[in-house]
């Protein structure tokens, strides 16, 4: 982080948010951790289920929510370790997260007991953030041509 010399009182707010920043990457090391441990223990109570080795649609679409759920969490922890290396966010990371979320929202989704209103919504947030997405990571080629010329 950036030191102000003359402002001692912001330099020691930056540690301290720093060091916070670094307790969030150990806390989401354990979540992931959690989150791993818990999909193998439900991927195995549901094989040693009767009937032996068949899960269900919903048993698949659970399991489907559950692994998505670690790979958002992995993606936060990334998002985390970044800003300590380099101390900036990288909104494409965020906004990578963000679809991955609402993706996974839409995964799992019960479309028997989820209002119109609320698909069309969650249809929207994604459009939404894909076109940003596509935005940002054309703006380096953009960039590159336009210091060509």
């Amino acid at each position: 982080m950036e030191k102000i010399d003359n402002e001692p009182i912001i330099n020691k707010l930056g540690q301290v948010v720093h060091y916070a920043v670094r307790g969030l990457a150990v806390l989401m090391t354990l979540v992931i951790l959690w989150g791993v441990i818990d999909v193998g223990i439900t991927l195995y109570e549901e094989i040693i289920t009767p009937p032996y080795g068949l899960l269900s649609s919903g048993d698949i679409l659970s399991l489907f929510g559950a692994f998505l759920a670690v790979l958002i969490a992995i993606e936060i922890f990334q998002n985390i370790t970044i800003y300590l290396k380099e101390e900036i966010i990288h909104v494409q990371i965020v906004i990578a997260t963000a679809l991955m979320a609402i993706s996974r929202k839409i995964i799992v989704l019960d479309f028997k007991t989820v209002e119109p209103e609320y698909v069309w919504a969650s249809g929207a947030v994604i459009i939404a953030l894909g076109v940003t997405y596509w935005l940002i990571s054309q703006k380096p080629k953009i960039s590159r041509a336009n210091a060509d010329d």
